[in-house]
């Protein structure tokens, strides 16, 4: 019993620490994913890197 309530209030801190990542194609989110060593991108990040970050549409701005 004691471990599964360690377990739910551990996916509950994941849950809330996941709200806290910066909205995809903001300017935070593109200076974060500058930090982050290119080995370690996802297929999706490096895409939306170059959507958001590199190729910005004229709305975007």
């Amino acid at each position: 019993m004691k471990k599964q309530i360690v377990n739910f209030a551990l996916i509950g801190f994941l849950v809330l620490l996941g709200g806290c990542a910066p909205e995809v194609g903001s300017k935070a989110w593109c200076d974060d994913l500058e930090e982050k060593p290119k080995g370690d991108w996802s297929a999706n990040e490096a895409t939306d890197y170059a959507k958001h970050c590199i190729f910005k549409s004229r709305d975007e701005e």
